[in-house]
């Protein structure tokens, strides 16, 4: 029954969505329970099965000789699918606020409640062909989530996300050809090639690798097929929080995770030409993303950037290329994804209750909205790495991995994350600064009847900054269990 579950799961909040559009709800109350009662018995479901973590394959869908869909539930799904399980119901409760005023609720509801299955798709696959059949779904069902507003601009936006996502597939649909006719498409950690077949291929399966890498890469936004991300950000909040925080960005870094360590193998690529290629994509992009914020005027596209350059801290922390720093590329997985949903909601509350997208027209603001700048103030510290929050404790593993590869240019990868914190305590504190200490002779009258958002968006925030506070203080159980995953016990 168990290995059943995990296709129930996936398809709950497929037919959540589908009924959320159809049913003819009375009031508008109705339809946000019965939303927020089926996303939250899904992640119930999901934190079950992962907790249970039953190791029984679940095969959907049989194409010919190996090729399947099918899922199973190993620790690299535990990480993933933990995130999207824990963070998705509150931030469909913070979209229910932030939508009352929108056009087309209905319409966003449906492709937001499907993306969650999707994502929980990509989190259980059980082997390459499965992860892609459903990574290429992700692409489908937040295309018209980008362009939800039907403005000219969203428009735009959304055709550029889709051309960059189906130009990216295309090299990571090359990868899956190779790991096929090479080895086997199943996820084995350690590698599924055969090395046996490779003969004198090498360097030409290196290439492969790294155009994979970029092909999956294009979802993690690293340089130089980044410029979507900042120009999604015309989506409304619940969506660009997600998209930067859990489902597309994180579903591109879980799937150069799968594909270096679970498809070509570490053995295999470390030392190699190719490991120094995506590791210096990877430091570059992580400056790139980093300076381009700090200058960046409009919040929610400084906060794009920032993404940008922390997707490839995770990064980073892959291409090091041993199981410690997997490790920390796991930890800055979660740790980033609190952060940085957290950061999104609190610009989307000021963006809701303001009208304000600018960063030099929140002077003032944090006398107004006191808790959603105080909490955004929490989490700018936490981005940049600050002793006692979380973002100092993924950092510090990241770091560590580095010294510990004896890798040169890990080595420089650690000055990198010194300029990169650097230059995010000036993006973000900039932000923080001007919403508390406007500059002299400011009036706040333009400010009248501004007010900090209700209930469902202050619940989300509050409790996303305390999860920054509580793994900053009582990270090991977090460490402990993510190191485990990364040497392959679960």
């Amino acid at each position: 029954m168990e290995p059943v579950m995990m296709f129930v799961v996936v398809l709950l909040p497929v037919f959540a969505g589908v009924l959320v559009f159809l049913l003819p709800f009375r009031k508008r109350v109705h339809r946000l329970v019965f939303l927020e009662g089926m996303v939250t018995l899904t992640s119930v479901l999901a934190i079950w099965l992962l907790l249970d973590h039953p190791g029984d394959k679940l095969a959907i869908v049989k194409f010919t000789g190996d090729l399947t869909l099918s899922f199973r539930i190993d620790g690299m799904s535990m990480v993933f699918g933990g995130m999207a399980a824990v963070l998705w119901p509150l931030a469909t409760l913070y979209a229910f606020e932030y939508m009352e005023h929108e056009q087309r609720e209905k319409s966003f509801f449906l492709f937001y409640t499907l993306t969650y299955g999707v994502t929980l798709g990509i989190a259980f696959a059980e082997d390459m062909m499965t992860m892609y059949f459903f990574y290429e779904l992700l692409t489908l069902v937040t295309v018209p989530l980008v362009m939800h507003t039907l403005s000219r601009e969203a428009i735009l936006a959304s055709r550029k996300y889709l051309y960059y996502s189906l130009g990216g597939a295309a090299f990571g649909f090359l990868g899956l050809i190779f790991i096929i006719v090479y080895g086997s498409p199943d996820f084995v950690m350690g590698g599924s090639l055969n090395l046996a077949k490779i003969g004198g291929r090498t360097n030409l399966l290196l290439l492969i690798y790294v155009l994979a890498f970029l092909g999956f890469g294009v979802k993690a936004a690293v340089c130089p097929f980044n410029s979507w991300l900042p120009a999604a950000g015309v989506a409304p909040t619940p969506v660009t929080a997600l998209l930067h925080a859990v489902a597309v960005v994180k579903a591109g870094a879980f799937a150069i995770i799968r594909l270096t360590y679970y498809c070509f193998g570490v053995e295999f690529l470390r030392g190699t030409w190719a490991q120094g290629v995506v590791m210096s994509v990877a430091l570059v992009t992580i400056l790139y993303g980093s300076g381009r914020a700090v200058k960046e005027t409009h919040l929610k596209r400084r906060l794009a950037y920032s993404t940008i350059s922390n997707l490839s801290y995770i990064l980073f922390g892959v291409t090091i290329m041993t199981p410690l720093g997997l490790a920390g590329a796991l930890t800055h997985m979660l740790c980033h994804a609190v952060m940085k949903i957290c950061s999104f909601f609190c610009a989307g509350a000021v963006i809701c209750k303001t009208g304000r997208t600018f960063i030099y027209e929140l002077d003032g603001i944090g006398r107004k909205m006191p808790v959603v700048m105080g909490i955004f103030t929490v989490a700018s510290l936490a981005l940049m790495g600050t002793p006692g929050l979380c973002g100092f404790v993924s950092k510090w593993h990241l770091a560590q991995a580095a010294v510990d590869s004896a890798d040169p240019l890990a080595f420089a990868g650690v000055g990198v994350l010194l300029v990169s914190a650097l230059l995010t305590a000036v993006y973000m504190l900039t932000v923080a600064v001007r919403a508390w200490f406007p500059p002299a002779g400011f009036c706040d009258k333009s400010l009248a009847g501004i007010t900090d958002p209700g209930i469902c968006m202050l619940l989300p925030v509050c409790l996303f900054v305390g999860a920054m506070v509580l793994l900053g203080v009582y990270s090991m159980p977090l460490t402990d269990f993510l190191q485990r995953v990364s040497q392959g016990i679960y």
